[in-house]
């Protein structure tokens, strides 16, 4: 039912309800004529009164004959009979105030009923408003998609940087959408849907509004989780609707956010079925997908950070054809990145992008956005006329080790014992070849539970490392541990991430790189987790699919591994003793040494004492 008709038909009742009111009114008053009370009782003495209804407050009756305007009911009001002596003593003329009681009796049955309606249509206009209803709950199985148009979003692809490859997939799409002859000339297709693949943060959704602002036609942008409601059969409704109106309006594209919310594979958990919502759903979208031409303009593109969980349907040929990845940028594209939200704020001379980039591996683009921020803040709170490099290193630091809690208290005891823990780091970083070099080092604490941080810097983007990398790794993290041996005799808890860490380093070179030569060159584990995630992430035990020996051999290859590289760190860290406890000492009066102290401290060091172990 459309707008246009409720208003009508809203009309028709109002006005059938006006003209039975009036016609209430006009009934009424041409049979009951309200009479003064003087005259009832002139009437009462001439026997001109057939019957009365006597009431509280008024007197009702019937005339033997009718009065001159021909009514032959009456009604007057009930007067004190001594006060009416009175007044008929002097001769005068009175009446009693008719009190109607039509308006207060309509209202009493005719208020509830409209209360209990706005009440209903309050309740279903706020509900629907919260999912996104403009036509209330008749539209609910509407779909909720933003259509788009070039203006809308205010993002074009000169606003998009670090993510080249994707970029030019997406532009040829939009020249497809503008001129979709030349690309049918030879006989191919555009792809029907094109899947953007990426961890969080890299840009995906930033590409899909940049495509809404360079193609110039209407752009349906929606989220997975909108499908969903709690009534079922809403979500395939949803879609068909989204679909029904990208058709309309083609050449078009839709976007649909967070696909795993939508996509995820069919039949996976303990209470997936074949009447589950989120899989008509699902299945309704495959329906579409094979429903519609290419030739007709109209794309799809979706984007999700878990690929591995989408249902194989979903990714076959003819669907979405393409898979774009959107992955962390490296070092030229953070460059990049960095330029276009440097221009939104004041920067000092000293400001260079590329030495950013360089303090930042690993990030993602929301994170280079962020980082821009909290380096403008600190700026702008120390009362600087321009962000400055010394603001990059603080908000780098904020953003990695956390914020600094001065006010965290630590004993003399504790200080030295952390000072010891970070020179400990420090010193096997600075001693081992291959090593990222130290940037920093600090007790001061940070975060939630950081009682001292070491900061180091790559010096380019890694994508592989050998054996001896990954245990020069491992000696890094255990040297703050070592150091507490070597110069308290005892260990503390301050350790206790470090050896999460190299745990995790030792059985992943145990069980999935096969750099252990006892059991020789197999993957016992499959690839944990998202293949788009960290790799320092905690993933949840999975189920192994290997003997109870071999599980044995794992365990003691990976403590055998973890023992011998701590033999070896503490190793590095007897043969320099001297400079450890001369370091921490310094620490401890400076609270931070930078690199330029690291190295001032190597240089007063004989070159054989780090000569390495």
């Amino acid at each position: 039912m459309t707008s246009k008709t409720r208003f009508n038909i809203g009309y028709t009742i109002a006005a059938l309800l006006g003209i039975l009111l009036i016609q209430y009114f006009v009934a009424t008053a041409s049979q009951v004529a309200p009479i003064p009370y003087s005259q009832f009782k002139q009437l009462l003495r001439e026997s001109k009164i057939e019957s009365v209804g006597v009431s509280d407050r008024f007197l009702q009756g019937t005339l033997k004959e009718p009065l001159p305007g021909g009514q032959k009911q009456f009604v007057t009001t009930r007067v004190d009979p001594e006060f009416a002596g009175e007044l008929e003593k002097y001769g005068v003329r009175f009446t009693g105030q008719i009190e109607s009681t039509f308006l207060r009796d309509l209202l009493s049955w005719v208020m509830p009923v409209l209360l209990f309606f706005g009440l209903w249509w309050y309740i279903g206009k706020r509900v629907a408003e919260g999912q996104g209803l403009g036509g209330g709950l008749m539209a609910i199985g509407k779909s909720k998609a933003k259509i788009y148009v070039e203006s809308d979003t205010g993002v074009t692809f000169a606003d998009v940087a670090g993510v080249d490859e994707a970029k030019d997939e997406l532009c040829e799409i939009v020249d497809f959408l503008r001129n979709p002859k030349e690309y049918g000339r030879l006989g191919g297709r555009m792809p029907k849907g094109v899947l953007l693949v990426g961890p969080p943060g890299t840009g995906k959704t930033l590409l899909a509004k940049a495509v809404a602002g360079q193609a110039k036609v209407p752009f349906f942008s929606i989220s997975g989780s909108e499908f969903v409601e709690m009534f079922v059969g809403v979500g395939a409704a949803r879609v068909r609707d989204l679909f029904q109106q990208a058709r309309e309006k083609a050449p078009a594209i839709i976007f649909i956010d967070e696909l795993d919310a939508l996509g995820r594979a069919r039949g996976i958990g303990p209470f997936a079925g074949g009447h589950d919502e989120k899989e008509q759903t699902l299945n309704q979208l495959l329906v579409e997908l094979d429903g519609f031409d290419s030739r007709s303009g109209l794309v799809i593109l979706a984007a999700t950070n878990r690929p591995e969980i989408l249902d194989p349907a979903l990714l076959r040929a003819g669907r979405f054809d393409r898979q774009v990845l959107v992955d962390r940028p490296d070092k030229k594209g953070r460059i990049e990145i960095l330029k276009v939200h440097m221009k939104k704020v004041q920067l000092a001379p000293d400001v260079d992008a590329e030495a950013v980039a360089s303090l930042t591996p690993g990030f993602t683009g929301a994170d280079l956005a962020n980082l821009v921020n909290e380096a403008a803040l600190l700026a702008t709170r120390r009362g600087a006329e321009a962000v400055a490099m010394t603001d990059f290193s603080n908000a780098v630091e904020r953003i990695v080790a956390g914020l600094e809690k001065r006010n965290r208290l630590l004993n003399a005891r504790e200080r030295e014992i952390v000072a010891h823990h970070e020179m400990g780091h420090a010193l096997v970083a600075l001693s081992l070849p291959g090593v990222d070099p130290v940037h920093k080092v600090s007790i001061i604490p940070r975060g939630v539970g950081a009682l001292g941080y070491t900061i180091q810097r790559p010096i380019e983007d890694r994508f592989l490392m050998t054996k001896e990398e990954l245990e020069n790794k491992m000696a890094v993290l255990l040297g703050g541990r070592a150091a507490e041996l070597i110069v308290f005799g005892h260990l503390s808890t301050g350790a206790a991430d470090d050896l999460r860490r190299v745990t995790d380093i030792a059985r992943s070179m145990v069980t999935r790189y096969g750099m252990s030569e006892k059991l020789g060159s197999v993957a016992y584990d499959h690839e944990p987790g998202s293949l788009l995630a960290s790799a320092d992430r905690a993933y949840p035990v999975r189920e192994r699919d290997y003997a109870e020996e071999t599980a044995a051999a794992v365990d003691h290859e990976v403590r055998a591994i973890v023992e011998r590289v701590f033999q070896r760190t503490q190793g590095i860290l007897n043969a320099r003793r001297a400079i450890l406890d001369r370091a921490a000492k310094k620490l401890l009066e400076k609270e931070t040494l930078e690199q330029n102290d690291l190295d001032a401290l190597i240089r007063e060091t004989p070159k054989e004492t780090l000569r390495a172990v």
